[in-house]
């Protein structure tokens, strides 16, 4: 696990400066305390930043095959990589570590660009064929790893941090207004945009390959959406579920320095601290964080898991004035970034990392097995289809009595489902569950100029997401709705939050639920397993392992790890937000009409609508220009 980055002066022929090549790598140092190495040669620099997990006495990087002619960088993991070594051994490979870095190059020399379809983990990759003057760049299938890439007249550059990738030289700093438009609606960017136009994502399950003068992108894998869905006795599915996630865990325990896991109090996680359990002789560490307000924390919930388990258990509380490391975050992610549990997830990071150096989490359960109430929401959706828009419309008007006061609360949900279900394109429903800033919630909310700045591309966020919602003939519905969010929110989102809230505190998170076999497997199961009824989210999961969990986990419902940005703003951060968002300079960018921003500040204020995530929202995007672009204007 590492940093890495790296310059390609192909249209110069001027050799790479190690000046540039470690300012570049010292902002990555975080990511990997450990070590540092660096490969120049002509008109190409690697560099990269290691933390030791796996070989710590001989993994050095960047590292070469027996000749020198193929040369890499890589940040990640490879759970597979001894059997992948011996396999390559047998072939005539000889390798001088036993890293899985070096397994990557032996598989790249046998394979070429299709060695990235055996590796089973998760990875950022730059490998240097001198050879064929090629630079390739590859991201895993899910996008746990990230990486940013700037192709310029003369050099091609990359980095795991977008603030390493502007300290090479010549990145261009215009602002992308599509992503800006984006982020408000979504609370990111989606690759492959960046902030900056001259920068992008390499998308995940991606290789980039740069020869000749030409960028080349090729996807290596997709989910199976058109899988034929598994037919056998639900006795067997849940022993093949349990087996999958066993295997996709245990291996996940290979390290050679200390490891835990981050415990929610969600079943994803206790599912994953179970197993842990059950592949361990030694007693699992685990780490958990909530808050003051009760109606926001599941510590209770955490602690019934650790006592079951007899785990060596850690709890963190947070509360408003930790929001000093705000701007240090912002730094780390580089550009917007609106997900509020960033905040609680880089805190849980920093106390796990004074423990342990790998923490294993629940990432992707829900995406995977049909976890999320909007997943819910589109069902019912199909049977609110048929009702005639009158009833709807009297539905909908007697939801608007009710109060609004509660982000995300059930009358809230109600009104909005209700409103969405009378749109006619699936798509834009759909829409209305996942966005911050909604379609409707955006009229009036830019200036003038800023439309006509963006012209066509307004609404970016929108035709994004609207332009993942895909549905072969026959498909059913959660597996639809499972694919756009493993191509937008998982990547863009949760898996951003989480590659940066570890690296930033040094500590590798690792992911059973995103193993790809898991998750070949759960969209080769029947929608009925995954949404059982109308509310019955996550069922095989929960019947598979209800044994193994206390009854509370089993039966509760979904919480989510939100955090009281509403009473925050009303509260310890009030002259914060106000003195951020509406100083003289925020005000003067130009993107917003200052009359909403006013009013949506007025109406949080009095109590009258609870809109803190979407101040908190406009609080990053200001908190990122004062720390990047802090000179902009439109």
């Amino acid at each position: 696990m590492c940093g890495i980055c790296g310059i390609y002066n192909y249209g110069s022929g001027l050799p790479v400066e190690r000046a540039a090549l470690k300012a570049m790598n010292d902002l990555i140092a975080h990511r990997g305390p450990d070590d540092e190495g660096y490969y120049e040669k002509d008109t190409v620099g690697l560099a990269m930043r290691r933390l030791s997990i796996i070989d710590v006495s001989t993994g050095h990087q960047p590292i070469s095959n027996e000749d020198g002619s193929v040369w890499i960088v890589f940040n990640g993991e490879i759970y597979n990589f001894q059997e992948l070594r011996d396999k390559l051994i047998g072939q005539g490979h000889v390798f001088k570590t036993k890293s899985d870095t070096e397994t990557i190059v032996h598989l790249y020399e046998e394979k070429g660009k299709d060695f990235v379809k055996d590796l089973r983990g998760m990875f950022a990759i730059a490998i240097w064929d001198k050879k064929r003057d090629r630079l390739l760049l590859a991201r895993d299938r899910m996008g746990k790893k990230p990486l940013f890439y700037s192709v310029t007249p003369g050099a091609v550059s990359f980095a795991s941090e977008l603030r390493a990738l502007l300290a090479a030289p010549g990145i261009p700093r215009e602002v992308d207004l599509r992503a800006v438009d984006a982020y408000l609606t979504l609370q990111y960017i989606p690759s492959p945009l960046s902030i900056f136009k001259g920068v992008k994502k390499l998308e995940p399950a991606s290789v980039l390959t740069f020869e000749d003068g030409k960028v080349e992108i090729e996807k290596y894998w997709d989910l199976p959406l058109g899988a034929e869905k598994l037919d056998l006795p639900l006795p067997e599915i849940k022993e093949r579920l349990c087996a999958e996630l066993l295997e996709a865990t245990r291996i996940r325990l290979i390290s050679e320095v200390p490891l835990g896991a981050f415990l929610s109090g969600g079943i994803d996680s206790s599912v994953v601290v179970a197993l842990m359990a059950k592949s361990s002789s030694a007693p699992v560490k685990t780490f958990s964080i909530g808050f003051k307000e009760a109606a926001f924390s599941e510590l209770g919930y955490a602690k019934q898991v650790a006592e079951m388990y007899g785990t060596r258990h850690t709890e963190f509380v947070v509360e408003a004035n930790m929001v000093d490391v705000l701007e240090k975050l912002v730094r780390h992610y580089g550009e917007p970034y609106a997900d509020s549990s960033a905040l609680p997830s880089y805190f849980v990071s920093r106390e796990t990392r004074k423990s342990v150096t790998v923490a294993l989490n629940g990432d992707g359960g829900d995406e995977a097995f049909g976890g999320y109430l909007r997943y819910v929401a589109m069902k019912l959706d199909s049977y609110l289809r048929v009702m005639p828009d009158g009833v709807k419309k009297t539905l909908l008007g007697a939801a608007k009595l009710f109060p609004q006061k509660a982000p995300y609360g059930v009358f809230w949900r109600a009104r909005k489902f209700l409103a969405a279900s009378m749109m006619q394109d699936p798509a834009r429903r759909y829409l209305s569950t996942v966005s911050y800033f909604g379609p409707d919630e955006k009229q009036g909310l830019f200036s003038q100029a800023f439309e006509n700045a963006l012209g066509a591309d307004l609404r970016y966020g929108e035709k994004y997401i609207t332009g993942l919602y895909k549905i072969p003939e026959g498909q059913d519905l959660q597996n639809v709705l499972s694919y756009v969010d493993f191509h937008s929110y998982l990547p863009e989102c949760l898996m951003t939050k989480m590659d940066i809230a570890s690296m930033a505190n040094s500590l590798e998170a690792r992911s059973p639920f995103l193993d790809h076999k898991v998750i070949e497997f759960a969209f080769s199961l029947p929608e009925h397993l995954k949404l059982k009824g109308v509310n019955g989210t996550k069922w095989i999961l929960k019947e598979t392992f209800k044994d193994m969990l206390p009854k509370q986990i089993y039966s509760r419902g979904k919480m989510g790890f939100g955090i009281p940005l509403g009473p925050w703003f009303r509260g310890e951060l009030k002259e914060y937000w106000a003195g951020t968002c509406l100083s003289a300079k925020a005000l003067g960018r130009g993107y917003f009409n200052k009359e909403h921003l006013f009013r949506l500040w007025d109406e949080h204020q009095s109590g009258a609508r609870d809109h803190g995530y979407k101040l908190w929202a406009l609080l990053m995007l200001e908190l990122w220009h004062k720390e990047f672009a802090d000179d902009f204007k439109l």
